[in-house]
């Protein structure tokens, strides 16, 4: 499924966001889980992208990625602030970031609806590598995994062609302090935010090419079931 800026698609995945916090808040045993489970993944990749997290030029798209795209975090506030800016944001940012945030939100739904799954089938106890592969392969949906991996990269791309062109730079900054006078300035962080960390490498193929292939060979492996693929998962999610 691609996602559009225009139409209804941006509200139809917001919708879907909130109904899935709705029920999550309601059962505080897998809510618990669902962050104990954000917390040993945000470890892992750290781990798996420890090389370009320590590089210069990819740091602070590193922490990009595991800051506003995935982690630990409460994106509740990022969410209202694009509900109750929808209608302005359509009006006054570029098309570009526009598709840009379309895609963050996509992701942002699938990444949710997938660690729930993960975290109802997670056996008790402390989260291991081989109990995180085996809860990852009862929750199949192998096809949402690789349009998460898809809808990374994309982001990516969609943000080092964006910083190429000068005229959204500028309507980033010329929309910073309107953005938060208006209240949706954690919205506003997160785009200066990722522009500022594609800005300043000078070109993201590499990472993105590492996070595809990485990204899939591990999840291919545990869905077959190899044993070989808890290694990385072991030595990320220790680091």
């Amino acid at each position: 499924m691609s996602v559009s800026a225009d139409g209804k698609a941006l509200e139809q995945l917001l919708s879907r966001k909130l109904a899935l916090e709705a029920s999550v808040s309601c059962e505080r045993e897998l809510s618990a889980r669902i962050r104990e489970l954000r917390h040993w993944q945000a470890a892992r990749l750290a781990g798996t992208y420890g090389d370009f997290a320590h590089d210069p030029r990819h740091a602070k798209a590193i922490a990009f990625f595991l800051t506003d795209l995935y982690g630990p975090h409460d994106f509740a506030r990022r969410d209202t602030d694009l509900i109750g800016a929808l209608n302005r944001l359509r009006r006054t940012l570029p098309r570009a970031l526009l598709e840009l945030l379309a895609m963050a939100v996509e992701l942002d739904v699938i990444t949710s609806e997938l660690d729930r799954a993960v975290a109802q089938r997670l056996a008790p106890g402390a989260i291991t590598a081989s109990a995180y592969a085996a809860a990852y392969r009862a929750a199949g949906k192998r096809d949402a995994r690789q349009r998460q991996i898809e809808l990374i990269v994309a982001i990516g791309a969609a943000l080092e062609r964006v910083v190429r062109r000068p005229a959204v730079g500028l309507a980033l900054r010329v929309a910073h302090f309107p953005a938060h006078a208006l209240g949706f300035g954690a919205l506003q962080d997160s785009l200066e935010r990722g522009f500022a960390a594609f800005r300043d490498m000078n070109s993201a193929e590499p990472l993105l090419g590492a996070i595809r292939e990485r990204e899939t060979r591990l999840s291919e492996a545990i869905f077959r079931d190899d044993a070989a693929a808890l290694e990385p998962l072991q030595r990320g999610a220790a680091t």
